[in-house]
């Protein structure tokens, strides 16, 4: 039995759609990740734009200036990957976990 092509180009492109927005879906999505105690905060969306960066007034105050540099750097990793996690949640629902290369 052949597969119906129009058939398959129809679902490929509600596929594609749906993707686009949820897309346009992330952008509005925000992740926070806070590090060293809540000194450090770090708010992302889910297209991976840090939004804002808090620090605590007694981070700054710290001699030890690598250490905040160390703490924003955590911040910001942890909201990347929590950001990446909320994408590959909601493209997963799109795709039906099919794992398609490039489509996060």
């Amino acid at each position: 039995m052949k597969p119906n092509m129009n058939k398959m180009l129809q679902q490929a492109q509600k596929m594609q759609a749906e993707m686009a927005r949820v897309q346009e879906e992330l952008k509005e999505e925000r992740v926070e990740s806070s590090v060293g105690g809540g000194m450090v905060k770090v708010v992302m969306t889910g297209d991976m734009q840090v939004e804002k960066v808090a620090i605590d007034p007694a981070a700054i105050d710290a001699d030890d200036a690598g250490m905040l540099e160390d703490m924003v750097a955590a911040a910001v990793n942890e909201a990347m990957r929590q950001a990446q996690d909320l994408a590959n949640r909601k493209m997963g629902a799109v795709t039906g976990g099919l794992g398609i290369p490039g489509l996060m």
